[in-house]
């Protein structure tokens, strides 16, 4: 009896590049997972993969293909693309599946591989499962054809093209970027050619930062982990406003004029205000994370908004917003899920959106996002060795299940484990920066004691 490893984490399979599961081994038999769960009686049944631009992208795309090839499925390979691009080739080329190589917002030593259904969706729980079955058992009782019966690989040399005509229909056809000046920080990540493209095509100045990878400097020092240096610089040139991406791109932070950072709950609150008063807001409800601050909630009460709240993770968000036919929806750290135009988080449709808002209103954007004071919020970030439940540890139960008495209905407190690296992450939120302060060191210091 075969043991079933658990291979998926919050997003996707991650890990250290060329050790596993992150490596060729491993991603050989996912190629061969996912071209026999997507076997739909087609002569050829086709997959879409593209990738980021760290260095063992080419290890890892190579044995993948090898073996979505080997269960008879042709592979479609695009190169660097966006995540979000990568589900919308997949759709829109009625591909059966799409798989990107990318560890998002992970140091370029790092890697991992998701994959979209037909539909452009993050596969289900049950999908999951289904393919870490298959890997664990070695493919018992699953045929592979032989002969003609194997696949091709096809390298679509216009995906970059495909995908920025599609962005820019999602700015609206009246406005125009001209007279803006915008800086765009890339990450040296996925996004290199496709974002400044899309700002210069709609009009804009570019400036450009970030758009010159190497395969090691993805993430580093720049993009949406690190956005002081698109602020020093809008600031420098005097640009209307700074767009800074992850390094796959389905996630955004900006800034304003003045090279004020705006996260993600504030271009979320700002989407829903803009909806909703124009009547387009799907059930007047904005789906947000456990992470997003206690003052969106009430800012977006007193513009008739609900607010509905799921765990951390963009799927988790998506999976909601179609279960409640919701449209926005997203998370603090910046995937933004605009239902009406994309099937996943997709960052440059996000900026887009905000500077559509901006053409509309006729207002700089730092007179557009003043929408609420976020409440004080400490998030820490724990190194650990192992992953028990919180529940487990006595000391731990204990003080958390007093801090929240003491916060009430003012505050919040998240304890939990990231699904991609091996940190315990604590946020708390109140009304007393000071105090927060001292919670979360608390917990930090217990969780050290317990869990280092």
């Amino acid at each position: 009896m075969h043991k079933v490893k658990k291979l998926f984490g919050t997003d996707g399979v991650r890990g250290r590049a060329n050790s596993a599961p992150m490596d060729s081994e491993t991603a050989l038999a996912l190629g061969r997972a996912v071209g026999a769960l997507f076997r739909n009686g087609h002569a050829r049944h086709r997959i879409v993969i593209g990738k980021d631009t760290r260095l063992s992208g080419y290890m890892i795309e190579t044995a993948l293909a090898s073996g979505v090839c080997s269960m008879g499925a042709d592979v479609w390979l695009v190169g660097p693309m966006p995540t979000p691009g990568i589900a919308f080739i997949a759709k829109s080329m009625r591909a059966d599946a799409g798989v990107v190589i990318s560890a998002s917002h992970n140091p370029y030593h790092d890697n991992g591989i998701k994959f979209f259904d037909r539909d452009g969706f993050k596969l289900s729980d049950e999908q999951e499962h289904r393919i870490e079955r298959m890997v664990a058992t070695n493919f018992a009782g699953v045929t592979r054809p032989t002969g003609d019966g194997v696949g091709r690989a096809h390298r679509i040399d216009d995906a970059d093209g495909r995908y920025i005509q599609f962005l820019k229909e999602v700015f609206p056809h009246r406005f125009s970027l001209s007279g803006l000046r915008l800086v765009v920080d890339c990450a040296n990540g996925a996004a290199y050619k496709v974002a400044p493209s899309v700002f210069e095509e709609l009009g804009a100045e570019v400036i450009p930062v970030g758009t010159d990878p190497d395969g090691l400097n993805i993430n580093e020092g720049c993009g949406a982990l690190h956005p002081e240096r698109m602020c020093a610089l809008v600031k420098k040139v005097k640009a209307n406003a700074g767009i800074a991406l992850d390094g796959d791109a389905d996630r955004i932070i900006m800034c304003d004029e003045n090279g004020t950072v705006i996260d993600g709950d504030v271009i979320m609150g700002l989407a829903a205000i803009d909806l909703k008063r124009r009547g387009r807001l799907a059930h007047d409800t904005l789906v947000a994370t456990v992470m997003s601050n206690l003052a969106l909630d009430q800012a977006m009460a007193r513009e008739g908004i609900t607010v509905e709240r799921t765990p951390v993770g963009d799927r988790h968000v998506v999976t909601r917003m179609r279960e409640g036919g919701f449209t926005l929806g997203g998370e603090q750290s910046g995937h933004l899920v605009f239902l009406d135009y994309n099937s996943t988080g997709d960052g440059i449709v996000g900026a887009l959106r905000v500077l559509a808002i901006m053409q509309r209103e006729e207002k700089a954007l730092s007179q557009l996002t003043n929408i609420f004071e976020p409440f004080p919020q400490i998030c820490l970030n724990v190194a650990v060795s192992q992953k028990p439940q919180f529940t487990t540890i006595p000391e731990i139960s204990r003080t958390v299940a007093g801090f929240e008495r003491e916060l009430g209905n003012s505050g919040r407190l998240v304890l939990r484990y990231s699904g991609t690296e091996n940190i315990a992450r604590v946020m708390v939120e109140g009304k007393d920066a000071s105090r927060i302060q001292a919670m979360a060191q608390d917990l930090v210091g217990i969780l050290n004691t317990h869990l280092s």
